[in-house]
């Protein structure tokens, strides 16, 4: 299994893997499955200032995972929102765990210190929703940080949502400046680090 930057003619394979989870899951609360194009500028948009990789195994992506903005204002600068989606036919075989490592440590490289995750829960589980994500995030070290009740409308049922949230870097007085993805992405090498 390889780790890779995610690319503009990788948007087919990833609206494929993304759909399910549209379709038939309350994971996301996007109602409809964006179109190749729509996933083509939200990798571009994306990749302007945060990674977006995904995990290939024999030339078929599994999964894929990006940070992003978790609040638009200059103060949450240091901040980024995790997002990651595996095929949901190859869950358990370790891509999600490899690509939240290699998001972590990219987004370190980077100068990101507070990882935020949005994660919808249920009132009780249901065959739209378990509380598997919230479990993956604990087993990353993420800490339950806030709930949001019947916030989320999916299937004609109420979802909650959880902000989880993990410290990768120290909090100075005077902070460094967060690289952009791009200035730091050929000078790491994806070798170097061992996912």
């Amino acid at each position: 299994m390889q780790i890779r930057v995610a690319e503009e003619k990788d948007a087919a394979a990833l609206v494929e893997i993304y759909s399910y989870y549209v379709e038939k899951t309350a994971v996301t609360f996007e109602y409809e499955t964006p179109s190749v194009e729509e996933f083509t500028r939200r990798i571009r948009d994306i990749q302007k200032k945060y990674p977006y990789i995904v995990a290939e195994e024999n030339g078929e992506i599994l999964g894929y995972a990006y940070g992003s903005a978790f609040h638009p204002r200059a103060a949450y600068g240091w901040c980024a929102e995790m997002s990651i989606y595996v095929k949901h036919d190859r869950r358990g075989n370790g891509a999600g765990g490899r690509l939240y490592r290699a998001l972590e440590s990219l987004l370190a490289e980077m100068g990101i210190l507070n990882l935020n995750a949005c994660i919808a829960v249920p009132q009780k589980e249901d065959e739209y929703l378990t509380n598997a994500s919230v479990d993956f995030h604990r087993h990353f070290g993420y800490k339950r940080v806030g709930e949001f009740h019947r916030c989320g409308y999916k299937f004609n049922r109420w979802y909650h949502m959880l902000w989880m949230e993990k410290m990768i870097g120290e909090h100075k007085k005077l902070q460094p400046a967060v690289k952009p993805f791009p200035e730091i992405q050929d000078k790491i090498g994806f070798e170097r680090f061992s996912w």
